[in-house]
């Protein structure tokens, strides 16, 4: 075996060991915890939105509650 080879044979497995970490050998990878991590994120935001659209609804009923009960000259 050259220099070459032994070059090429050491770089794929640097490479195969860094495939392992990203992808995962039986436990979770690094990819799917980031993929985890998205998913926790978007259920957060998607809640973020609901809470907010309930609180609009709620200061519109507020609103119209003051303008009904505010005395009229």
């Amino acid at each position: 075996m050259n220099e070459f080879e032994s070059t090429v044979l050491a770089d794929l497995a640097e490479l195969k060991t860094h495939m392992r970490w990203l992808i995962g050998n039986g436990n979770p990878g690094r990819l799917q915890e980031l993929e985890a991590r998205v998913e926790h994120h978007e259920a957060m935001l998607q809640r973020s939105v609901g809470i907010g659209a309930a609180a609009g609804v709620l200061l519109t009923l507020v609103h119209l509650a003051i303008d009904y009960l505010r005395p009229r000259h």
